[in-house]
């Protein structure tokens, strides 16, 4: 991933309440219905939350300040040691709910195999990623049949491919619906925090196993939405970050919509929080009406990263230096994880957590394509970000994706002739991972490349009423001419074709920018997952959107040189497996 770069500057016994899961709703679920219809897909999901305040009503404590019912979504109190939880979970309602719609959703076409989707099809940003006791932790945001609120939705991995889901971990109440936040680990215990939507950051912790019993902290907000609780100086709250230095907790959240310095607080305790200053400095980046909503900010290599979301540009990160005499982050590169629209069919938001290696690991929520029941959104696979240079950041799939492969099909040295299409007849399907290489021509003039476009077709019908076509140009980029060792090349995805169905919706192509070396071959990894396509791009970049072909045949792949010769040095490609299997 190729970081602008700003300056050279560098500082220093299980009990249970509420309802059963499948019981009667008991909330207007006909009102609720006609909400989720008639809001615009293409407007904030706290729109719905807002409506369905009023549906759902509020209360005021004797304090004065505005409270929200506890949920009415089944509760449990799991025990303490990893033995007891596992028996516990055997017959656990939720759970055993999950498994049954699982197990009808499964005759969808689109639904993706090995990419993680809700059970019940209700998902937004994923939150609190984190590793525990040996477990990769995931949360996101859902919202239950009894209770249509953002809830904190929980599964659980030991390799970031196979997840397991567990019942709901945090629930709303005191505060209207449980919005997005991350989360830090300590030695003996989980910490997250959250928005409190309507309420203010919330903080909850969980020190059992598997994280399935989870305490909020105070008697409410401990950073209170000012403006929605009608207190104060009506100072607002966003989805916040949180992390640790020096035994004192930090967390950042915006002053304001459209704030993209943040504003930084501190606490010794979690519950009592002091609001310093802004935190962010030298942004010569965004741009007006970008917003910094879940941020994530943590080491990456010798340096910092801030992993957020802006609702009118998608995924960005910010790359620089964690000032820690003033508490400030200097920002001196940036790139995005989304070069497209964020809907319809794009990446969205980004839940991070290190890896306790130098790097950095990621997870983004994908938005649906498509205006029907086939739509939902779902997760990206997990990536791997890394410090490759000063101000490069890398970016490979994480996890054991090993572990799906099957049905391996092998081609070397195959010759691309000259603008014509390749068919592979043996490389066919809809839930697939190909690795390709292909060589890098030598022939230069001036002092940029005279390169063909090469094309990676997938998902195409026989007679390619339907494709999703892959390409990369070399050489082509903004930066060509600057460079004697490299170039900057573009790599795109294409979904203009890749559905003759009419309420499938299209969108321009997704392209981001690659750096590489004149003789460094192209390397793809590409990930086909039904109604998904990410692709990777030689550890530097990664661009992805959902397609959802018409047509059952649309399983071929095919490859294209054009201009001149190339050569695929090698391509595998396997089949993969189902990660619930």
């Amino acid at each position: 991933m190729n970081a602008t770069r700003s300056n050279k500057y560098k500082a220093q016994s299980m009990t249970t309440t509420n309802q059963h899961p499948n019981s009667e709703r008991t909330y207007p679920v006909n009102s609720i219905r006609f909400l989720k219809r008639r809001i615009d897909r293409k407007r904030s999901l706290s729109l719905l939350a807002v409506a369905l305040c009023v549906l759902c009503g509020s209360a005021v404590s004797a304090q004065g300040e505005k409270t929200y019912p506890t949920s009415r979504v089944q509760k449990f109190t799991f025990a303490d040691t990893l033995e007891e939880q596992e028996a516990q979970l055997k017959n656990n309602p939720q759970l055993e709910y999950f498994g049954r719609v699982r197990e009808r959703q499964a005759r969808d076409r689109y639904r993706p195999l090995y990419h993680y989707i809700s059970p019940t099809g209700t998902m937004n940003d994923p939150t609190g990623l984190s590793f525990w006791q040996g477990r990769w932790h995931m949360f996101y945001q859902s919202w239950p049949g009894e209770d249509p609120r953002q809830h904190w939705a929980h599964v659980v991995s030991d390799d970031l491919i196979h997840w397991r889901d567990l019942p709901y971990a945090i629930y709303p109440g005191p505060e209207n619906a449980a919005f997005s936040g991350n989360a830090i680990v300590e030695e003996d215990r989980v910490i997250a925090m959250y928005l409190g939507h309507r309420y203010g950051e919330m903080v909850a912790t969980s020190s059992d196993p598997l994280l399935l019993n989870w305490t909020k902290i105070g008697d409410g907000a401990v950073i209170p939405d000012e403006k929605a609780m009608g207190i104060g100086e009506g100072r607002e709250v966003f989805d916040p970050g949180i992390w640790k230095k020096d035994g004192t907790y930090y967390a950042l959240t915006q002053r304001a919509w459209g704030d993209m310095e943040g504003q930084l607080f501190r606490s010794d305790d979690l519950k009592t929080w002091e609001r310093l200053h802004t935190f962010v400095e030298n942004d010569t980046y965004s741009f007006p009406r970008d917003d910094l909503s879940c941020p994530n900010f943590m080491p990456i290599g010798d340096r910092h990263i801030m992993l957020f979301f802006s609702h009118t540009r998608g995924g960005r990160y910010f790359l620089g230096d964690y000032d820690t005499d003033r508490d400030k982050f200097v920002v001196t590169a940036h790139d995005d994880f989304n070069f497209g629209a964020v809907t319809p069919g794009g990446v969205h938001a980004p839940s991070a957590f290190p890896d306790g290696k130098g790097g950095v690991i990621v997870i983004f929520n994908m938005n649906p394509g498509v205006n029907s029941s086939d739509g939902g959104q779902i997760m990206t696979l997990p990536r791997r970000l890394t410090l490759l240079s000063d101000n490069e950041v890398g970016v490979e799939p994480a996890g054991d994706i090993s572990s799906l492969r099957y049905d391996h099909q092998l081609i070397e040295g195959l010759t691309l002739p000259a603008n014509g299409e390749v068919v592979l007849e043996k490389v066919r399907g809809n839930a697939m991972e190909i690795s390709a290489e292909i060589a890098a021509s030598a022939e230069k003039v001036g002092p940029g490349l005279l390169s063909p476009v090469l094309e990676l077709n997938v998902l195409r019908s026989p007679n390619r009423e339907e494709y999703t076509r892959i390409a990369f140009f070399r050489g082509r980029g903004r930066k060509a001419f600057y460079d004697k060792e490299r170039g900057e090349g573009w790599i795109t995805i294409d979904s203009s074709y890749s559905s003759t169905r009419p309420d499938v919706l299209l969108r321009a192509p997704e392209t981001a920018s690659v750096m590489l070396d004149h003789d460094e071959p192209l390397k793809l990894r590409v990930f086909i997952d039904r109604s998904s396509v990410e692709v990777f791009v030689n550890g530097r970049q990664c661009v992805a959107v959902r397609a959802y072909p018409g047509r059952e045949d649309s399983l071929g792949v095919s490859l294209r040189s054009q201009g001149r010769d190339s050569i695929l040095t090698r391509l595998d490609a396997w089949q993969m497996k189902s990660i619930y299997e």
